[in-house]
């Protein structure tokens, strides 16, 4: 572990999505705050002494009676240990791939978050077993499907904790996968011990839906305002007008969404260019960019508030109040809220490579293409197919795309003997909406290449001066197509100039007047 590098501190309030990204890719540490270090304190004393009390009214649920359906049957004070340890064995049953190290570590960070609120019951030395595990890369197989998304992520984060006890599976950076217990052993940690209700604790609540969708979504905003600059290309590629970004359109409807993504439309397009056709208007996916664009982006906007403040809530049950000296049960740990985000979240940024793929269409059809070859062939039509066989790719994304966003959260199966009767299949939607994104950042890498042959053939035509940045930034990349060659390792270096941004920060200069 790197003393050197950055720390970020988990208080249960005020963790970021642009912290858990961080988190997961390993390059910062995390410490218990000080405030979280008091208030895991002072609730694990208060569920000890309940549990010590001598008269008791009726049991603590999930420390002194079995789980959901058996929580009618009361458990002895020497089996309470044996409890929890039993509880996560027989919970972790998930099944298919395992999570890659990244997303593991975004979920132990918002399992470590919602304990700093200090409502769990759970003792400090156990949460700062889950530090320490971070910290040293020490992960746990975490398969991923099998949650329900109700109480809380169960199967999920029995796999997380089982590794932590020195069961079952485990990687770090040193050994690769291998044998949880050696591992931990190898980095000088020591295996979980479970005490009373520390199993409950560390598997009820909705860290994988939410820390999924926290991906998905910080991928799909920055996939959403690059959208615009590629669209901004295809336009100049298309000879089209930028009479549709006209400020005073858009005044008129008042969307934010929309009004940001004209004025990056508008930003772009509004430098000297000679690439403007003599056209009235536009067909709708070049003329309506900022009325779909800006819906989306004012969704994710929206998803964006619901995911930090589930980053930042207490999804336990029950629930310790220690000022009160009461336990409450409850049902934070339903994943409604994180699961239907993620829908929505799937369903937004998805019309963004919808209208994508039309202008592909456009650019590579010589019918509507303003006089550039078919397919955009740089050299001897036939000999050469161009980008024919791209545009195919990016068309079976968006055809697969349209299954994905079909909500998981309008399904619900009844689960536990018909005690957890609603659930709401959030994992499902989670994993779904990062599927999604992903097929969105495709289909803007092959509109975003064809967009720059498009320019190309269009030479000696003079382009805006913030595109001819994002032009020349491509080409440094991806060399110009003047015959067929293979186009994988194209698509997937475009891929990787729009997942990390570089496509915003060649004209983030000239934003000023953006909102982003």
């Amino acid at each position: 572990m790197s003393e050197d590098k950055k720390v970020v501190w988990l208080d249960g309030k005020s963790l970021r999505i642009e912290d858990l990204k961080e988190i997961g890719e390993g390059k910062v540490r995390v410490k218990l705050a000080e405030e979280a270090v008091s208030n895991i304190t002072k609730c694990r004393k208060t569920l000890e002494s309940k549990l010590s009390a001598p008269e008791k009214k009726k049991p603590i649920y999930g420390a002194q009676t079995g789980f959901g359906q058996f929580a009618d049957k009361t458990v002895e004070q020497d089996e309470m240990e044996q409890l929890q340890t039993n509880l996560i064995l027989s919970h972790a049953t998930g099944v298919g791939s395992a999570l890659p190290p990244e997303r593991v570590r975004q979920l132990i960070a918002l399992r470590i978050n919602v304990h700093a609120k200090g409502y769990s019951g759970i003792s400090l030395e156990t949460v700062q077993q889950f530090v320490d595990a971070l910290n040293a890369s020490c992960l746990s197989r975490v398969p991923e499907k099998g949650s329900v998304g109700a109480s809380g992520d169960l199967a999920p984060l029995a796999h997380l904790t089982l590794g932590l006890m020195g069961i079952g599976e485990m990687w770090s950076p040193e050994s690769g996968w291998g044998n949880a217990e050696e591992i931990l052993k190898a980095h000088n940690l020591t295996p979980l011990k479970l005490k009373s209700k520390e199993g409950l604790a560390a598997i009820n609540g909705t860290a994988f839906i939410t820390s999924l969708t926290a991906e998905a979504l910080y991928r799909a905003e920055l996939a959403t305002k690059q959208a615009d600059v590629i669209a901004a290309l295809s336009i100049e590629a298309l000879l089209g007008t930028d009479d549709a970004y006209d400020p005073r359109i858009h005044q008129q409807r008042c969307h934010p969404g929309q009004q940001q993504s004209a004025y990056v439309l508008r930003t772009l397009l509004k430098h000297d260019s000679e690439f403007r056709g003599p056209q009235l208007q536009d067909a709708y996916s070049l003329r309506c960019i900022p009325q779909v664009h800006g819906v989306t982006r004012d969704t994710l906007t929206f998803v964006h508030t619901i995911i930090e403040t589930e980053m930042n809530s207490a999804t336990d049950n029950p629930m310790i109040f220690s000022d009160d000296n009461e336990i409450v049960s409850g049902g934070n740990f339903h994943g409604e809220y994180p699961g239907k985000a993620a829908d929505y979240l799937a369903i937004a940024v998805h019309e963004i490579a919808n209208m994508s793929v039309m202008r592909i269409e456009r650019l590579l059809n010589k019918a509507y293409s303003e006089g550039l070859p078919m397919f955009l062939v740089g050299s001897k039509e036939g000999l050469n197919s161009g980008l024919m066989i791209a545009q195919y790719t990016a068309a079976a994304l968006v055809s697969e795309n349209k299954v994905l966003t079909h909500p998981s959260t309008v399904d619900s199966i009844s689960t536990c003997g018909g005690t957890e009767d609603h659930v709401s299949m959030g994992a499902f939607a989670a994993r779904k909406a990062l599927q999604v994104t992903e097929h969105v950042e495709y289909v803007l890498a092959i509109e975003m290449i064809a967009a720059c042959q498009a320019i190309d053939l269009r030479h000696p035509k003079k382009l805006s001066g913030p595109l001819k940045k994002v032009h020349d930034l491509v080409r440094t990349k991806i060399m110009h197509l003047e015959k067929d060659r293979f186009m994988g390792p194209d698509i997937d270096m475009a891929v990787r100039l729009i997942q990390e941004g570089q496509i915003w920060t060649a004209v983030s200069s000239c934003m000023s007047g953006c909102n982003e």
